[in-house]
């Protein structure tokens, strides 16, 4: 059982989600039931209308049937592509793969020490609530600002201010965790005060959070 030092460096600590809470691998979802040459074009990054483009859409608001008819006028004769991306939408909550190593953890040490923990992701509400329910360990986080909702996401500057408004917090006693630099040079910037911190493991992160 670990012990968490007696002192926070902060009251309030806002979390992203993806590659900092949770591993979220999208490919799993149809890894097994898909050719792998399918997955490859519908994962092609190469690809202006391909799935990244569409995830990004999906995490400023765009539902998944809009997504699929859009993309099946991108991509008229490549069927397979567009069932594989049906079927990704079906098993998507395979992609959340589990949560980072030491996460869980900290997040309990954290609440435990009396430090109110919250989310600000770029993600839709269906995959929150999904992490949600599969781990447990996401238990402290109080609240979570969600793009699709707020049909607008992570680097502009708005999402940092709703956050921190609908949250409530002193940005002076907060912290935001991100993996992206951009993300926190943006929530830094954007709420005066506010400390952003970019995230590599929990190890690193434990010591920024602990004084």
């Amino acid at each position: 059982m670990s012990v968490s030092p007696v002192r926070p460096a902060y009251d309030d600590v806002i979390f992203d989600f993806c590659d900092v809470l949770v591993d979220w691998r999208p490919r799993a979802a149809v890894d097994g039931v898909v050719p792998s040459d399918v997955a490859d074009r519908l994962f092609d990054r190469d690809d202006p209308y391909g799935f990244w483009h569409y995830d990004e859409l999906s995490d400023l608001g765009w539902g998944e049937e809009r997504i699929l008819a859009d993309y099946a006028a991108h991509h008229a004769a490549e069927s397979s592509e567009l069932a594989a991306f049906r079927t990704y939408f079906v098993r998507q909550r395979l992609a959340l793969t589990g949560m980072l190593p030491g996460m869980a953890g900290l997040l309990r040490d954290l609440d435990e020490a009396g430090v109110r923990c919250w989310g600000l992701t770029n993600f839709t509400v269906k995959y929150v609530d999904a992490a949600r329910e599969l781990f447990p360990a996401l238990g402290p986080l109080r609240d979570v600002v969600v793009s699709s909702a707020e049909r607008i996401h992570k680097p502009d500057p708005e999402i940092y201010r709703r956050a921190v408004a609908r949250f409530g917090i002193d940005p002076a006693c907060a912290a935001f965790v991100d993996d992206k630099q951009r993300n926190t040079d943006a929530a830094a910037a954007a709420v005066p005060g506010l400390t952003g911190i970019r995230f590599t493991d929990a190890a690193s992160l434990r010591a920024r959070l602990f004084a």
